[in-house]
């Protein structure tokens, strides 16, 4: 039996402590990820970091996505939209590595993040469905 597009990009939602980037969540997060991108420019960031808020007024995202932004709550920007890539420019106008935005994450410390990643990253053991937790 062949699942139909919607039954397969819900499976997608069943993995936990992961968000896939679909097309769905391209669409959803699109001016969050745009305001990230505009930080490449380094007048762009001068303005943000200046006054926050103001300059998230001017991207039609949602006051959920402009929270997320303003509280550096990248999970929840993940969840609405965001792309890890894009948040990276927001990463570096906060003078973070990637490295350093990452492990926040995650909850753990910089260095035994990076030394997770350096050893292979996360076990593939354990928890593999949202479904298994209960």
């Amino acid at each position: 039996m062949t699942k139909d597009l919607h039954s397969y990009l819900a499976e997608f939602e069943d993995i936990p402590g992961t968000r896939v980037f679909t097309a769905q969540r391209a669409r959803q997060g699109f001016w969050l990820n745009q305001f990230c991108m505009s930080l490449m420019k380094p007048e762009n960031r001068v303005r943000f970091k200046a006054d926050e808020a103001a300059y998230l007024a001017d991207w039609p995202m949602s006051d959920e996505q402009r929270q997320s932004i303003l509280d550096r709550d990248y999970n929840r920007a993940l969840e609405l939209g965001g792309n890890i890539y894009f948040l990276g420019k927001l990463f570096f106008t906060d003078e973070k590595s990637f490295v350093q935005g990452v492990s926040t994450m995650t909850g753990m410390s910089v260095e035994d993040y990076q030394a997770m990643m350096l050893a292979g990253g996360r076990s593939p053991d354990g928890v593999r469905s949202k479904k298994e937790q209960n």
